[in-house]
C-alpha cells in the first residue's frame, strides 16, 4: 500500500481527504499557502450524501455538537412572501437517506477536520507553503513552494481550489465562462430578524431575475443569506470581495419587506461572480491528481460543492486502500469513478438557474402554477434522490477497475 500522500490546499477538501487516509494507516502531509487557517464568516449546506462521510470519518460527535440540523424548506415568492413547503428534512432526510441534511458555519466545519487531522497526526498540516512548481518521475512528486523550501512524496493531490495552481500545471489555464448571474453572500445576527424569517429551517425565495437561499447556523444563532442576481457588472470570481449594503439592496428592489430587512442586517454583503467550467475529460497525471474544486469546480445551484469534495476524499482514501501497490491504477480508479457523478453535478447545477430564475415568477397567478409545477415535494424529492442517494461509503470500486 502507498504509505505517504501530499495534500496541496487546507481546505475542506484536503482535510476530508487527509483524514480519511489517515483513518486508513496512510501517511499524510498537507501544505497550505495561508499562514493562518480561517474560513470566511459564511455558511455550509452538508446534504446526506456528505454528512454521511463525516459521520465515517468518526465526526459523529462533533456532528451534534456543531451541525444545525434543518426540520425542512419552504419556498417564498419573490414580492409577496406566499409560502409553500417543498422539502421536509429533520427526521424524514435520516429514514429517507441513512443521514441528516445539516448547516454549519464554514469555519467551524472546518475546525472539526483540521482538528481530527491534527489529533490523528500531529504536524500533518503545513502553513505559508505556496506552490511554485512540481515535477514527477517514477519514485515520486517532487514540490517546490515560492518560499524556497521543497518537498517530496509518493503521490500528490491537488485541493487547492477553483484556481488551483497545481490543475494550471497539470493542464494548463483553464477558460470559465461567466454565467451571468452574481451572488451575494453574507451573515445575518438572529436578533436582528427574530420574529420574521425562519430560524429552524431554510427558505428559498423565487423571482423572476433572481433567487434567494437562507438557511440557519450555529443553532440559529446566525442566518446564512445567499442571494443570485441575473446581472453583469461583478466578474471577479472571489469569496472575499466585500459590497455594500445599499448595492445588494439596489439588486433587491421591489422584493417582500423581509428580504429588505435580512439585506439591511448582513453583517458584511460578500460578492462573487458565477463562472461555470466545463468538466474535465482527466484530471490525473501519474502520481499526480486533483479534488474538490480544482477539478469540478459547481455553480452553488444545487449546494454540491463541499459535498462533492467530501466524497471526493473518502473515494480516493478507499482506491488508495484497495490498490496501493498499484498507485497509477488507484489514481486512475480514483478519476474513473469520479468523473461520471461529478460531471452531472457541475451539469445539473447549471442547468438549475432556469428553475430558480423564470420570467414566469413576475406574474402572481403565474408564479403559483409555476412554483406547485416545479417545486412540489414530490417533483422535488425525485429531482435529487439521485444526490442525497449516494453513498461514498459502500459504492463499488470494481466499476473502475
Amino acid at each position: 500500500m502507498t504509505q505517504h500522500v501530499a495534500i496541496i490546499g487546507a481546505g475542506i477538501g484536503g482535510l476530508a481527504a487527509a483524514l480519511a487516509l489517515l483513518r486508513r494507516g496512510i501517511d499524510v502531509d498537507v501544505y497550505e499557502q495561508a499562514t493562518d487557517l480561517k474560513e470566511v464568516g459564511a455558511g455550509i449546506q452538508t446534504t446526506p450524501n456528505g454528512s454521511r462521510v463525516l459521520l465515517e470519518l468518526g465526526l459523529g460527535d462533533e456532528l451534534q455538537r456543531y451541525a444545525t440540523f434543518s426540520k425542512g424548506k419552504d419556498t417564498y415568492l419573490w414580492n409577496t412572501g406566499q409560502k409553500r413547503p417543498f422539502m421536509p428534512l429533520g427526521e424524514q432526510s435520516v429514514d429517507s437517506y441513512g443521514a441528516p441534511y445539516v448547516t454549519f458555519h464554514r469555519a467551524d466545519l472546518h475546525g472539526m477536520l483540521l482538528r481530527a487531522v491534527l489529533q490523528a497526526k500531529p504536524g500533518a498540516v503545513h502553513l505559508g507553503k505556496q506552490l511554485d512548481a512540481l515535477s514527477q518521475d517514477d519514485r515520486g512528486v517532487r514540490m517546490r513552494f515560492v518560499d524556497g523550501s521543497e518537498a517530496t512524496a509518493p503521490l500528490m493531490v491537488g485541493a487547492d481550489g477553483i484556481h488551483s495552481r497545481v490543475r494550471q500545471i497539470l493542464l494548463g489555464p483553464d477558460k470559465p465562462a461567466f454565467t451571468g448571474c452574481m451572488a451575494w453572500r453574507g451573515l445575518i445576527p438572529a436578533e436582528a430578524i427574530q420574529g420574521t424569517i425562519d430560524l429552524v429551517g431554510g427558505s428559498m425565495w423565487l423571482g423572476p431575475t433572481a433567487h434567494i437561499v437562507t438557511y440557519p447556523v450555529r443553532q440559529g444563532k446566525l442566518l446564512n443569506f445567499i442571494g443570485m442576481v441575473d446581472q453583469d457588472n461583478w466578474l471577479i470570481e472571489s469569496w472575499n470581495a466585500a459590497g455594500t449594503t445599499e448595492e445588494c439592496l439596489a439588486d433587491f428592489a421591489g422584493w417582500h419587506p423581509h428580504v429588505q430587512r435580512m439585506v439591511r442586517n448582513i453583517t458584511i454583503p460578500y460578492k462573487w461572480a458565477l463562472m461555470v467550467r466545463a468538466p474535465l475529460e482527466r484530471w490525473t497525471d501519474g502520481r499526480i491528481t486533483l479534488l474538490g474544486d480544482a477539478c469540478h469546480s459547481t455553480l452553488p445551484f444545487l449546494s454540491q460543492g463541499a459535498n462533492m469534495a467530501l466524497e471526493d476524499g473518502l473515494i480516493l482514501a478507499r482506491c488508495l486502500q484497495a490498490y496501493g501497490e498499484d498507485a497509477g491504477h488507484a489514481l486512475r480508479s480514483y478519476e474513473a469513478l469520479r468523473r461520471p457523478r461529478t460531471a452531472n453535478i457541475t451539469r445539473s447545477s447549471a442547468e438549475q438557474v432556469r428553475r430558480v430564475h423564470n420570467p414566469e415568477l413576475a406574474d402572481p397567478a403565474e408564479a403559483q402554477r409555476y412554483i406547485e409545477r416545479e417545486w412540489g415535494q414530490q417533483q422535488v424529492e425525485e429531482r435529487y434522490r439521485w444526490i442525497y442517494g449516494y453513498d461514498a461509503r459502500t459504492v463499488s470500486l470494481e466499476s473502475a477497475a
